[in-house]
């Protein structure tokens, strides 16, 4: 017959085409991981801008030569992406940016430098910048100097982390949602996969645990291609039509991170020529399949750690290897939790063996997430005050509270695996009666949906093997076999659903990877938010020169008791700037005696000192407001620096009674 004739080819072609694939398959491990290595060249974290020359808020008397920006880490910007307006909102730069050098090495402060025109006028000037940081991440801000005086200025700067603009907008909103489609992706595929070759004899062989190896492969492979084509405008414009710029992506792939994206679609290539071994899988091929599948998972993790923030700030020699083991423990983890829950609830019923297989890995798994996850604390916090003090520090927490919600949780599915392995306690076999139900329910459908059944027909004896004869008509033959097939499920599932150990275990397995969702998002913010060290450091050096002295902030108005000496000399002075930052302010005095009514003092005067620069006084003679008694006003109150300045009031009350009172006060 036919079949008989073809079947043995058809083996042997199967065969072929895997070896035919396993023989490309190391040329495509090594191209892919060329390249992952050659993108992991050490670099710098997430950027801040820490110093400019000219400075923020600063006023020069000459116009200068160029504008220089210092960053925290290393950045890379094109033409174009450092800009300088004038007052009326024209650009004054020459348009080409250059590297204007690093002090020092390593972890020194990279600096890039535009020209400007000459001839430039007095006023203010605007400084708009974007830039992408050494891990991938688009950065942005603006400044404002000053030539000979402040001025009015019509320049406007986009904002550019809700609109369109590099991060931002719909496009940056869809950059993350690939990127948690990627973690989620890589999980599903190297934990699908641990499970089925390290937990289960034959579970490649299994519909469900393939299910969630593919599913995997696919959402991995897809988020990857669309966070390749999004780059360019995450990166630029925040246009979705840029998505489609051939020169753009060009671009993208001369990038650490396009390097990377690419890297990884070819290790997924190297996986799908992996996958039919795993599903297939046989002792003697075990130890290759073993052998292979490793090289991709690393490779896999390679490419992250190789282009976000493993790869950048201090010690990225023990970072990157640290934050590949980081990862595929996360996988083996979370990932055969979800390989284990898809077996619990629609495969055969799941061996007690298989179970404490993988809870001893989980364990080890876990372990060395605590480990990695302990170094990279440190590395990307760096201080206590760092870890409450800033986004990455406090989502850093939510993480670890999550981590320890899940832990407990495990613990519980840990009970449940010790008395599944308890002998004492088998697993209860359905009754024959409800065994008998599918039967009688088959036969009772069977009789009913056919034309003309006869009762010799119903009564069909069955062969040596216990199958039932063939049927002469085929679509009843298929029909009885989709009954049949019904009628085994639903034994499975009953016998499944009997064993009570069983049936907790996979209520617990569910809450674990329930859990386990949540934990990778929060791990996915984690990766697109400025590391603590970062903006600690930032933030002590964000303004340059005009360093905050304290990372206080003052609360307006403040209040200076003052006594003159003289009659109704006592009282106090509320002292309000608005907006209480560096330029513009508009300055408010109030002076109440102690039984709240107004001080009508014949002169105050305020001045304003920068110790920490050498500023100062700057004189301030406030005029009393018309028709309000005790109250005084002053406009373009100019504080060209931030920092902590000293108001020093002056009250009089007549000829010979006055007194000066001094407060602090913090400028943004």
């Amino acid at each position: 017959m036919l079949p008989t004739a073809t079947a043995p080819r058809r083996p042997f072609r199967f065969r072929f085409r895997l070896r035919s694939g396993t023989r490309a398959l190391p040329a495509v491990l090594c191209a892919a991981l060329l390249c992952v290595l050659g993108a992991a060249a050490p670099a710098s974290a997430h950027a801040a801008l820490t110093d400019s020359n000219p400075a923020e808020n600063s006023v020069v008397d000459s116009a200068p030569r160029q504008v220089v920006l210092s960053f925290s880490e290393g950045v890379s910007m094109s033409d174009g992406s450092l800009r300088v307006l004038g007052p009326d909102g024209e650009r004054v730069d020459t348009g080409k940016v250059r590297d204007a050098g690093a002090e020092g090495g390593g972890g020194a402060a990279a600096k890039r430098a535009t020209g400007l025109k000459s001839g430039l006028g007095k006023g203010t000037y605007t400084v708009a910048w974007q830039a992408v940081s050494a891990d991938s991440h688009p950065v942005s801000g603006a400044f404002t100097f000053s030539i000979g005086a402040p001025s009015k200025t019509s320049a406007k700067v986009p904002e550019q982390t809700a609109g369109p603009g590099p991060g931002g907008g719909a496009v940056g909103s869809l950059y993350e949602v690939g990127r948690y489609a990627a973690y989620a992706g890589f999980v599903l595929l190297v934990g699908g996969a641990l499970f089925a070759l390290a937990c289960r004899p034959r579970g490649g062989a299994e519909r469900p645990v393939r299910r969630v190896v593919v599913t995997g492969w696919v959402t991995l492979a897809a988020a990857t291609l669309a966070l390749l084509l999004l780059r360019t405008p995450y990166t630029g414009s925040g246009r979705f039509a840029d998505v489609l710029d051939l020169g753009g992506l060009r671009d993208v792939l001369g990038t650490k991170p396009g390097i990377a994206l690419a890297a990884r679609l070819l290790l997924l290539g190297a996986a799908a020529l992996c996958l039919p071994l795993l599903f297939k899988a046989r002792t003697g091929r075990a130890l290759g399949l073993w052998s292979a599948g490793g090289v991709v998972a690393l490779g896999l993790a390679a490419t992250w750690a190789a282009a976000e923030h493993a790869s950048t700030g201090i010690q990225p020699w023990l970072a990157m290897p640290m934050d590949v083991v980081h990862l595929l423990a996360m996988a083996a983890w979370l990932g055969g939790l979800v390989a284990l829950l898809t077996a619990l609830t629609w495969g055969p019923p799941v061996e007690s063996a298989s179970v404490r297989r993988f809870s001893g890995y989980a364990f080890w798994s876990v372990a060395a997430l605590a480990a990695t996850g302990i170094y990279q604390s440190w590395r990307q916090v760096g201080s206590w005050d760092a870890l409450t003090g800033t986004s990455y520090g406090r989502l850093l927490l939510v993480k670890v509270g999550i981590v320890a919600v899940l832990l407990l949780v495990a613990r519980a599915s840990r009970r449940w695996t010790s008395r599944l392995a308890d002998p004492s306690a088998p697993v209860p076999a359905p009754s024959p009666a409800a065994d008998a139900e599918p039967a009688q329910l088959s036969t009772a459908t069977a009789t009913t949906s056919g034309p003309a059944r006869t009762a010799a027909t119903e009564t069909e004896p069955e062969l040596a093997d216990g199958t039932a004869p063939l049927d002469p008509d085929p679509v009843r033959a298929a029909q009885l076999a989709r009954q049949r097939a019904a009628a085994d499920d639903a034994r499975r599932r009953r016998q499944r659903d009997a064993d009570p150990e069983r049936s907790g275990l996979r209520r617990s397995v569910l809450v674990e990877a329930g859990i386990a969702v949540v934990l990778l998002a929060v791990t996915t913010a984690l990766t697109g938010t400025e590391p603590a060290r970062t903006e600690a450091a930032a933030g002590d050096g964000a303004s340059g020169p005009a360093a905050h002295e304290h990372a206080g902030r003052t609360e307006w108005p403040v209040r200076i008791a003052f006594d003159t000496g003289g009659p109704d000399g006592k009282g106090t002075a509320a002292l309000r700037l608005t907006p209480g930052r560096t330029g513009d302010n508009t300055l408010r005095l109030t002076a109440t005696a102690p039984d709240g009514s107004p001080v009508d003092a014949p002169e105050v005067k305020i001045a304003f000192t920068l110790p920490a620069k050498d500023i100062g006084p700057l004189p301030v003679t406030p005029e009393p407001v018309p028709g309000r008694e005790g109250e005084w006003r002053a406009e373009d109150v100019q504080l060209p620096l931030p920092g902590t300045w000293k108001a020093a009031v002056t009250v009089r009350t007549s000829d010979i009674d006055q007194v000066t009172e001094t407060r602090t006060v913090h400028i943004g």
